[in-house]
C-alpha cells in the first residue's frame, strides 16, 4: 500500500532553487500588500481632502475631552448608554462652541444702528477732532489742522464716504455669506465626527494602539500617549489663556470706557487662541476708545495694561501649560504652536506642539533617554 505523502514531505523533495523561490514570493508579496495599503491611504486622504480639517478637529476634541467625557458618560446611565452619552456630549460641546459666536453677532447686530447713526453724523458734521490730539507733543498742532481740514470737514468726509465702492463691498459680503455657510457645513461635519468618534472611542483606541505596536513595537503605545498628552495639553493651555485674557481684558475695557465692553471682551476671548489675535483686539478697542472721545490717559493706561497681561499669558503661562504635561522645552511649544499655524492654518495650533511632542519621544526613545 502506497505511503501517504505528507506536504512537508512535498516540501523538502524541492530543489534548490524553488527553495529559494519561497521567502521571494513571501517578501514580494508583502511589498504588494505595503503598496496596496499605501495607495489605499492615499486615495482616501484625496477623497476625503475637503473634509480633513473637520475630521482633524472632531479628533482633537474627542481626544482632549476624553477624560471629560468618560465621566459624563458614566452619569448618563452608569455608561451602558454610550450611543447616549455621545450624542448629549456632542450637543454640549457643539453649544459650548456657537456660544461665543452667537453672543458676538448678537452684540454686532445691537451695534449696527448706532453704527449707522454714526455714519449718519459724519456726513452731516463730519468727525470731531477728539481733545487728546491737541494735547500730544510735538506733532500735536499738525494733527490738529489736519483732522480739521479733512476730517472734521463735512464736505471732505462726504467725498471720502463717496469714494467707498458700494460693488466691492456687495461682493465682499456675498463671499462673506458663501464663507460661512461653508463653515457651517464644516460645523456640522466635524459635530458628526466628534458623535462617531466619543461612540466608539474604546473600539478605536484599541485598534489605534495595535495598530503602532504592530508598526513600531513596544514605543508605539508610549508614542500615542505621548500625542494624545500633547493635545489635552495644547487644548487646555490654550482655552484657559484665552479665557482669562478675555476675562481680564474685559473688565479692563468696562473701567476704560470702551463701547460694548462685551462684544470686545468676546473677541479678545477668540482671537487669544491665535498668535497675536488678542492684542488686535485690544488694539481694535482702545482705536474705538478713542474716536469716541475717550480719555487720552485712559487709553494709554489700558495699553500698557493690556501690554503687560498678554506678555505674561503668552510667553510664560500658556508655554507652562502646554509643556508642563508634555515635558516640552518652552523653544519647541513656541516654534510648534507659530509653525503649526503657519503650516496648518488654525488647526496647526494644535497639530504644530503634537508634531514636536511625538519628534521628542521618538528621539529619546532613540537614544535611550527616559522621562
Amino acid at each position: 500500500m502506497p505511503r501517504a505523502v505528507h506536504p512537508s514531505d512535498e516540501r523538502s523533495q524541492l530543489r534548490p532553487t524553488e527553495k529559494a523561490a519561497l521567502p521571494i514570493d513571501s517578501r514580494a508579496r508583502a511589498a504588494t500588500r505595503t503598496a496596496l495599503a499605501i495607495l489605499l491611504v492615499l486615495l482616501a486622504l484625496w477623497v476625503a481632502s475637503d473634509f480633513l480639517s473637520a475630521l482633524t478637529w472632531a479628533a482633537i476634541i474627542a481626544i482632549a475631552t476624553w477624560p471629560i467625557f468618560t465621566r459624563f458618560a458614566m452619569l448618563i446611565a452608569g455608561g451602558r448608554a454610550p450611543a447616549m452619552a455621545a450624542l448629549l456630549f456632542t450637543l454640549l460641546t457643539g453649544l459650548a462652541l456657537l456660544v461665543p459666536v452667537i453672543l458676538t453677532v448678537h452684540q454686532i447686530a445691537q451695534g449696527s444702528e448706532g453704527f449707522a447713526r454714526w455714519v449718519g453724523q459724519l456726513r452731516a458734521d463730519g468727525l470731531p477732532v477728539p481733545g487728546w490730539v491737541a494735547q500730544l507733543p510735538i506733532a500735536g498742532d499738525y494733527l490738529d489742522r489736519w483732522w480739521q481740514a479733512n476730517l472734521s470737514n463735512p464736505k471732505a468726509m462726504v467725498e471720502w464716504l463717496r469714494g467707498i465702492n458700494i460693488e466691492s463691498i456687495t461682493a465682499w459680503t456675498s463671499a462673506l455669506g458663501g464663507a460661512l455657510l461653508h463653515r457651517l457645513f464644516l460645523f456640522l461635519v466635524t459635530m458628526i465626527a466628534l458623535f462617531l468618534v466619543l461612540r466608539d472611542g474604546a473600539w478605536l483606541a484599541d485598534r489605534v494602539l495595535a495598530t503602532t505596536d504592530l508598526l513600531l513595537g513596544d514605543p508605539g503605545e508610549r508614542l500615542a500617549s505621548k500625542i494624545a498628552d500633547a493635545i489635552r495639553g495644547t487644548v487646555r493651555g490654550t482655552v484657559a489663556v484665552a479665557i482669562v485674557d478675555g476675562t481680564i481684558l474685559g473688565m479692563a475695557y468696562i473701567l476704560a470706557g470702551v463701547p460694548h465692553p462685551l462684544l470686545f471682551a468676546v473677541l479678545t476671548m477668540a482671537f487669544a487662541m491665535v498668535p497675536f489675535g488678542a492684542w488686535a483686539a485690544f488694539t481694535a478697542a482702545t482705536l474705538i476708545l478713542l474716536l469716541d472721545g475717550g480719555s487720552l490717559w485712559a487709553a494709554a493706561g489700558l495699553v500698557v495694561f493690556c501690554v503687560a497681561v498678554l506678555l505674561i499669558a503668552d510667553n510664560f503661562i500658556q508655554p507652562a501649560l502646554i509643556g508642563g504635561r508634555t515635558r516640552l522645552p518652552f523653544l519647541l511649544v513656541l516654534i510648534g504652536i507659530l509653525g503649526g499655524l503657519k503650516s496648518f492654518g488654525l488647526v496647526g495650533l494644535f497639530l504644530g506642539p503634537v508634531i514636536m511632542a511625538a519628534l521628542l519621544t521618538v528621539w529619546r526613545d532613540w537614544v535611550g533617554i527616559e522621562d
